[in-house]
């Protein structure tokens, strides 16, 4: 018991010194405001570029299952 309350009093001892640095968090206002059609841009071309590709493989998908394994 006496090692257990030592090893605890060591951690807090060692916990009670350390730095903790804080965050740097601005509350300014954006340097350049985005119009909404800029945003609308943006977003789709996200979009496109991500579920794109995932859309056609799985609009494809019967014809990939088809298709015989390559050279194994």
């Amino acid at each position: 018991m006496s090692c257990l309350n030592r090893s605890l009093h060591l951690l807090r001892a060692v916990m009670r010194h350390q730095i903790i640095p804080k965050a740097n968090i601005s509350a300014k206002p954006a340097k350049h405001v985005l119009s909404a059609g800029e945003q609308v841009f943006v977003m789709v071309t996200m979009f496109v570029t991500i579920l794109g590709p995932s859309g056609w493989v799985l609009a494809n998908l019967e014809e990939y299952k088809k298709r015989p394994s390559g050279a194994a």
